[in-house]
């Protein structure tokens, strides 16, 4: 048995972990990037790995990890390529499509919602003019974020007007769709919850010393058993968007449960830190069970 693991950095620390959770299982990794790729149309073979390897024809599956920045040249790209594979029978987790609807954070959230999810009220719009009514209409108090993104970079919150205009007229100049939120009271605190197949494998609290909670900006990862009613909103909320491997960001809000986020490719060293339950392992497992029998 061969899977491909699809990364950045082969060394980064999930990717490692991932690799030797494949050699414990006596599975053959092979690591690549978008830039080992090489497509073919209309003559065989479609997509070749590092030049020599017949990705739909010798690996039995894949696992993308985050596909990084790049153009939009590239970024579409990348997307067709892991199409074209899943077209021609390669099992591509999380598939493409899945990717694409968790990335845009507009169409993530309008698709929990159209499916009964409770999501921060949002507001998109090009018109930086218009901004000002949203703050409005959102309370005053806004986070204001980039539309695709991750690790909590470019995150703001504000609730001076001015500073709201100036921050608008600032991202329309420069083509930024302007994205904002209502702040949801959640304390120092959120929930990651870590969701494989139909399971939540683990989950913690993400507690830091502001308002963001992201562990790469140094908030601290405390293990948490979460409630039947997190882990049900957690798996729904993965198939919603088609992801099989997703991390389900979650605020306790005044009025309940509030999905904030979805990362298809999410990290997970913070939660290993906070958890005995192999992840890379479950990663794994649930790959080989699903399309490797």
């Amino acid at each position: 048995m061969r899977l491909g693991l699809l990364t950045r950095n082969p060394r980064a620390w999930c990717s490692q972990k991932i690799v030797e959770a494949m050699e414990a299982r006596k599975i053959q990794p092979l690591c690549f990037s978008f830039s080992d790729l090489y497509a073919r149309i209309a003559y065989r073979p479609v997509i070749t790995i590092h030049g020599t390897v017949d990705a739909v024809r010798e690996l039995d599956a894949v696992i993308v990890r985050p596909i990084g920045r790049g153009s939009l040249d590239e970024v579409i790209f990348r997307l067709d390529a892991l199409h074209r594979m899943e077209r021609q029978g390669l099992p591509v987790i999380n598939p493409p499509s899945a990717i694409e609807k968790a990335v845009d954070k507009y169409r993530a959230l309008t698709l929990l919602e159209e499916n009964g999810i409770q999501v921060p009220r949002t507001v998109a719009t090009e018109n930086d003019r218009l901004t000002m009514v949203a703050s409005q209409e959102l309370g005053g108090d806004v986070v204001m974020k980039p539309i695709f993104g991750a690790r909590g970079m470019g995150i703001t919150r504000v609730s001076d007007a001015e500073i709201i205009g100036r921050i608008s007229r600032t991202l329309a100049f420069h083509h930024h769709v302007l994205y904002l939120q209502e702040f949801i009271p959640h304390g120092t605190r959120d929930i990651r919850a870590f969701v494989v197949g139909e399971n939540v494998v683990a989950a913690m609290y993400r507690v830091g010393t502001t308002w963001k909670t992201n562990v790469s900006q140094g908030a601290d990862a405390v293990p948490l058993t979460p409630a039947a009613e997190v882990e049900e909103l957690a798996v729904h909320a993965a198939k919603v968007l088609g992801c099989e491997v997703a991390g389900v960001d979650i605020l306790e809000g005044p009025d309940g449960y509030v999905v904030n986020e979805i990362n298809s490719q999410p990290g997970f060293h913070g939660l290993q830190s906070s958890t005995q339950i192999d992840v890379a392992g479950a990663i794994v497992d649930y790959v080989v069970d699903q399309y490797c029998r």
